[in-house]
């Protein structure tokens, strides 16, 4: 097979977000003519890209810049259909996501994690776990440095440990991971996907291109997981907490263990995974369960596990202040994320839930908030949607700022409670994005103290 080239191609990207701009410049250095189209009225990384010969749309999508390229590259923040795209694609020009594109040229293995939630932590320790076992590995995807970005870096020797969106993933054609990972899945992003179907659709093609030689690890404990998991050729390896399991990732005896039909063989003890939520233990099954696959020690594994201590933003404790404990989860931006979230604790709790709404059921937060919630403090454009899903299960007070929310939860939590940042909603009606969110949230919590 031919490596793929665009020397002298005519490449628009849509979208100038991390993962357009490093499409980008790779297509550049491939030799392409390359225009990036944006809706910004400006960009930061305009000067960088105009030294590399790209030439920049801004201020909206042109038709005539779509439909005369040779390829269109979309940036995963952009809609495939959007008009300009859709016409374009309609007339015969190949789309493809920067997913895609990287993969084209990429000379190691892939290591693809994907789900509703948990992606990030498990795509950042399974490459900790690859990393403290010896291999070569690069981690990035839909966290970190796009794949665009790792191509330069990649020999046959490399591992690169890929967080896949379902927005990537619709945008695939063949993308082969030698891994992938099937975290968990619940309603999310209907903001974007026309439905529940559309939007396991997308995530179920991390497996369409995989073969006999490949494996999907799917957690067994989630039945829209291992449903979504039953198309493609790879073998099947299961993980799973509770459902009981004859062969696969289990724990028994407060271990993480590999159950053959032989032998079980102790990986991780749960002793060393020190992450806050008990959720989250999923997350680490998956990881080992990759670095099992790809033959990494149980003492390897087991260091890496102990020396993790969780990402930012997730299920991170920010401080303690006057007995009110503060919690950063802005990476739950869906409600079965927030209701794990909730679930993490027993009593005391006060949640900040809102933001900018991406569908599910918030009524699903009803008895579990009455069980451990004082209040909740309801924010952004959701907190309409917030309060009518809770009304009569849990006292819901609005806060017009994030200042206020934050000020107002500290007060409900006194004198030992916890004070949750769980949105359960996107964060772009008051912020750059969840990391911005949870940002703020952290630096508002140190002017308390």
């Amino acid at each position: 097979m031919s490596e793929f080239d665009v020397r002298g191609k005519r490449v628009t990207v849509a979208g100038a977000a991390r993962s357009g701009i490093a499409a980008a410049e790779l297509l550049a250095h491939r030799g392409a003519r390359v225009t990036v189209s944006d809706t910004r009225s400006s960009v930061p990384e305009a000067e960088r890209l105009r030294a590399l010969g790209v030439d920049l749309e801004l201020g909206g999508h042109e038709q005539e810049t779509f439909a005369n390229a040779d390829l269109i590259v979309m940036s995963p923040g952009v809609s495939p259909e959007q008009p300009a795209v859709a016409n374009a694609r309609e007339a015969g020009v190949p789309v493809i996501g920067e997913l895609e594109l990287a993969s084209r040229w990429l000379r190691g293995r892939i290591v693809a994690i994907t789900g509703t939630k948990g992606k990030s932590t498990t795509t950042e320790l399974t490459g900790r776990i690859l990393e403290v076992s010896g291999f070569k590995v690069t981690v990035g995807g839909n966290i970190g440095a796009p794949l665009s970005a790792q191509v330069d870096e990649s020999t046959s020797e490399t591992v690169h440990v890929v967080e896949t969106s379902s927005f990537q993933l619709e945008q695939i054609v063949s993308f082969h991971p030698w891994i992938a990972v099937m975290l968990n899945f619940s309603p999310d992003h209907l903001d974007r996907h026309p439905s529940v179907e559309a939007y396991g659709a997308a995530k179920a093609r991390v497996f369409e291109n995989q073969t006999g030689d490949d494996w999907k690890v799917i957690n067994a404990d989630d039945p829209g997981a291992l449903e979504l998991s039953r198309k493609g050729a790879a073998r099947t390896r299961l993980f799973a907490m509770h459902t009981s399991l004859d062969v696969g990732t289990a724990i028994e005896d407060d271990w993480i263990v590999d159950k053959t039909t032989q032998q079980t063989r102790k990986l991780v003890p749960l002793d060393a995974i020190h992450l806050l939520g008990p959720h989250l233990v999923n997350d680490v099954m998956a990881a080992v369960t990759v670095g099992a696959i790809a033959g990494a020690a149980p003492e390897a594994m087991t260091a890496a596990v102990e020396a993790f201590e969780g990402l930012e933003h997730a299920m991170e404790l920010v401080a303690e202040v006057g007995g009110v404990r503060f919690v950063n989860d802005s990476k739950a931006t869906n409600v079965d994320a927030a209701l794990h979230s909730i679930e993490s604790f027993d009593r005391g709790l006060v949640p900040i839930i809102g933001g900018r709404f991406k569908g599910g059921d918030l009524r699903v937060l009803r008895e579990p908030l009455k069980q451990r919630a004082k209040a909740v403090v309801a924010i952004g454009e959701a907190r309409p949607i917030v309060r009518d899903a809770l009304a009569g299960a849990i006292d819901v007070r609005e806060a017009e700022t994030f200042e206020d929310a934050v000020k107002s939860a500290f007060g409900l939590a006194k004198p030992d409670g916890i004070v949750l940042l769980a949105p359960a909603c996107a964060s772009f009606d008051m912020f750059r994005d969840y990391a911005d969110r949870g940002r703020q949230f952290k630096e508002l919590v140190r002017r308390l103290v």
